[in-house]
């Protein structure tokens, strides 16, 4: 399985055109949350409406997952808590989405939703006990904010990441997270793309300016990530340790380049 994995995307329209454009080169394709911009100009009703279209296209290419992020919220639940319903609704036009799982072959993915207070995050923790219930083999979690004290979710003073999943993340050990939320944790000191907590990597390709975004490609039968980015590119290895500091990539491994999925995977 080949995945491709973005997130904070925020209505850069150049950049989904870039993800509608290689989309059909890979099984799945994750975008972590926050699709939307809540500083843009442009009235948030009808950013969705926008970003629905481009979510359309990318699902007819490829396996398309997602989850809500803290600038998608568009309406309250019943304990007042905000919500992106519109995220939740995708489910209905085949988009696995904020409170829903998918297995496809021995891997359980699993979307998780942007929790605003505790009763969107009790659920979340009821979705993650219910589903390790039925945990094949492999296990991966969309969930837009990083584990709190990693380099994924550094911002340079302090972390901005989410202490309940650290919590969840040391309960279930799920095999992978996707996530985003902290843009600047790839590119500065002390921060970090990937971590590995226990036996769960962490991903977090951050957000830069331009078309491509930045973003992750993962393929599951060569045990590789590969991180581009305009500041350059990474990779490593799921069934090696991971170790500190990691190499920069000079050129992208075999697999990427050859066989019937051949494209440039630079961002230049």
């Amino acid at each position: 399985m080949r995945l491709l994995a973005v997130a904070d995307l925020h209505y850069s329209l150049p950049q989904y055109d870039w993800v509608v454009s290689v989309a059909e080169d890979f099984d799945v394709v994750v975008v972590a949350g926050d699709h939307l911009d809540l500083s843009s100009m442009v009235d948030f009703r009808a950013q969705v409406v926008v970003v629905l279209k481009y979510l359309d296209r990318l699902k007819s290419k490829a396996q398309l997952l997602t989850c809500s992020g803290n600038h998608d919220l568009d309406s309250r639940n019943e304990a007042g808590e905000k919500v992106a319903r519109w995220i939740r609704d995708l489910g209905r036009v085949g988009v696995p989405a904020d409170g829903q799982s998918l297995l496809i072959d021995d891997t359980l993915f699993t979307m998780c939703a942007w929790w605003d207070g505790p009763a969107e995050r009790a659920a979340i923790g009821e979705q993650l006990r219910a589903e390790a219930e039925r945990r094949p083999a492999k296990w991966i979690w969309v969930y837009h904010a990083p584990p709190d004290k990693s380099p994924t979710s550094w911002g340079g003073s302090r972390s901005f990441g989410d202490a309940e999943l650290e919590k969840w993340v040391a309960e279930y050990q799920p095999d992978i997270v996707f996530s985003g939320h902290v843009h600047q944790s790839p590119f500065i000191k002390d921060g970090s793309w990937v971590d590995r907590i226990g036996d769960t990597w962490i991903f977090n390709a951050g957000h830069q300016y331009g078309a491509p975004p930045a973003y992750i490609i993962l393929d599951t039968e060569h045990q590789t990530a590969v991180w581009f980015s305009a500041a350059g590119s990474q990779m490593v290895r799921l069934d090696q340790p991971l170790v500190r500091p990691i190499e920069p990539l000079r050129a992208p491994p075999d697999w990427l380049t050859s066989g019937d999925r051949a494209r440039d995977p630079s961002p230049a």
